[in-house]
């Protein structure tokens, strides 16, 4: 494959995750309730979480590279990595930083009654998130918060001054009577928790809209303790990855009085291609977004077309591995998505 049709591949595999015509508010148009998203499930019991189909024989994927004091390692050249996949070295046919790419993503909070005594630590930090990380001639950023069911409080903009006053509008709104009885969602979504169908909902909906060679990614403040969503935490790893949307776990809540559900964070961050933090007070939750900020700038892409080319939906490994010997002395880990369902005819 020449370098010329790799890149239209490529132009043509990002265009596809584009070519939806939904509007900021749509957010919650999938459904008459707000909170039911329409998904379309990976087949098969393999570890469907980790996945996502492809509709071209060009497989991409993004990946990070730490050292041992965990500092991001924005110099490697194609030649220092190779990529198998089920154990089969495959031949790069793209290889490129994406450091400077511009970045859209969401700030989806977390407004159920878990988040009472940390919510104002959270807007804070959020805050100061947007104000480092946002470049307003490249990027834009959304503000969504749910509980049982997503709610745009402002849609996409390269505003950081605006964005900073909707997240600071963000209010928990719990019932008078507060949420002791147990109330169908439908009736009252103040008392529960809709993660999954708030993730789906961000990725098919505002995420959906954004320009070509964008990153796209969630920046999700919660417990994990997901008690309403109508799709399952698989469902939405599946979307995100179906849209090349990474998404960061901030877990944090009240521990006294609520669960805090680090493994469904942990597992839908990492099978993302992201990561998932646990501060224990606010100087840490600072470095978690400060963390993050890192990360989004200072990713790879990585493309192949596979050697099996059989195009039977099956799941497929990937392992992005170290092949320059000195770099391979200072024990560089490589985060990347672990594997992918290959077309199917």
């Amino acid at each position: 494959m020449t370098s010329r049709s790799v890149r239209v591949s490529i132009v043509l595999l990002l265009l596809a995750s584009f070519l939806l015509t939904a509007r900021d508010q749509s957010l919650l148009a999938q459904s008459p309730t707000g909170n039911q998203i329409q998904s379309q499930p990976i087949g098969g019991s393999h570890p469907q979480d980790d996945v996502v189909r492809v509709e071209t024989d060009l497989v991409t994927t993004l990946f990070t590279a730490l050292d041992k004091e965990r500092r991001f390692v924005n110099t490697l050249r194609a030649e220092d990595v190779r990529i198998r996949e089920d154990g089969v070295v495959q031949e790069i046919s793209f290889f490129e930083r994406e450091t400077e790419r511009p970045l859209t993503f969401v700030v989806l909070v977390d407004t159920s009654a878990s988040q009472e005594r940390t919510l104002p630590m959270l807007k804070s930090a959020a805050n100061l998130f947007v104000k480092a990380v946002l470049r307003p001639e490249k990027d834009s950023v959304a503000v969504v918060s749910f509980d049982g069911r997503p709610k745009v409080e402002f849609g996409l903009s390269n505003s950081p001054i605006q964005t900073m006053q909707a997240i600071d509008r963000v209010i928990i709104d719990l019932p008078q009577n507060g949420c002791e009885d147990m109330i169908a969602v439908q009736e009252e979504p103040r008392c529960w928790t809709s993660i999954w169908d708030s993730v789906i909902a961000s990725v098919n909906g505002l995420l959906a809209t954004t320009r070509k060679a964008t990153r796209r990614a969630i920046i999700l403040l919660s417990d994990g303790d997901d008690t309403s969503s109508t799709a399952t935490r698989g469902e939405a790893i599946a979307a995100a990855v179906r849209g090349d949307v990474v998404i960061y776990g901030i877990g944090i809540g009240d521990p006294e009085k609520y669960r805090l559900d680090k493994s469904a964070l942990r597992k839908l961050a990492e099978r993302t291609g992201g990561r998932a933090f646990f501060p224990k007070e606010n100087t840490e939750l600072t470095g978690a977004f400060t963390e993050i900020e890192s990360e989004m700038r200072s990713q790879y892409v990585i493309a192949y077309t596979p050697s099996n080319r059989t195009r039977d939906g099956s799941y497929r490994k990937l392992k992005i591995e170290i092949t320059n010997s000195e770099l391979r002395k200072k024990k560089l880990e490589l985060l990347h998505r672990p594997g992918y369902y290959a077309r199917k005819d």
